[in-house]
């Protein structure tokens, strides 16, 4: 197994978006290995709330993403490349037995993620393959997406209502009414 060592992490903050590693874990590649140091914060999988129920934020997939956000730190950081990076996640979850379909979709995810100039970065054969596995991942994905993030509409509009009253008749100030927040509604 190219990874070596267990996904140790705690929560960051109060809403559970950002975890920290509390110890480091190393993943073999092809010719070099990469620790990602004990310290190292992420939020797993970055998947839009409207599409979780296709890619969860964590599963077979945790470490492969752990290390994807750890390389991607390092690319901003100018010392590794975004698409390098992106090969390598996808590489790390083909090894951790991600289902071929799952793997490349998110695979693409990464890569649109990037940014436009970065897409391009490493040819046009990369470009097309980004889009081979976009355009059908977009079409069998849209009308369940759509349908998630219009109940997440709802869903916000009924807290909202609930909230309202609530608030507005709280008799016992000691009994806090939390405020809903579209932002938690929406994110991952």
């Amino acid at each position: 197994m190219p990874f070596l060592g267990d996904v140790v992490v705690k929560p960051i903050g109060p809403d559970g978006k950002r975890w920290e590693l509390v110890q480091s874990f190393d993943y073999q590649g092809s010719k070099d290995t990469f620790t990602v140091p004990e310290g190292f914060t992420t939020d797993f999988a970055s998947v839009p709330r409207f599409v979780v129920w296709l890619i969860p934020r964590y599963g077979r997939w945790t470490q492969a993403a752990i290390l994807h956000d750890y390389l991607w730190h390092l690319a901003r950081q100018k010392e590794f490349k975004k698409h390098e990076a992106d090969g390598i996640f996808n590489r790390a979850m083909r090894e951790l037995g991600v289902p071929y379909l799952r793997r490349w979709a998110m695979w693409a995810a990464v890569r649109w993620g990037s940014g436009i100039q970065e897409l391009f970065a490493p040819g046009p054969v990369q470009f097309l393959k980004v889009l081979a596995v976009t355009i059908p991942a977009v079409v069998i994905i849209t009308i369940p997406a759509v349908v998630v993030l219009l109940a997440l509409i709802v869903i916000g509009i009924l807290e909202w209502m609930a909230y309202l009253p609530l608030r507005l008749f709280q008799r016992d100030p000691s009994k806090a009414v939390n405020r809903p927040g579209i932002d938690e509604l929406l994110s991952s």
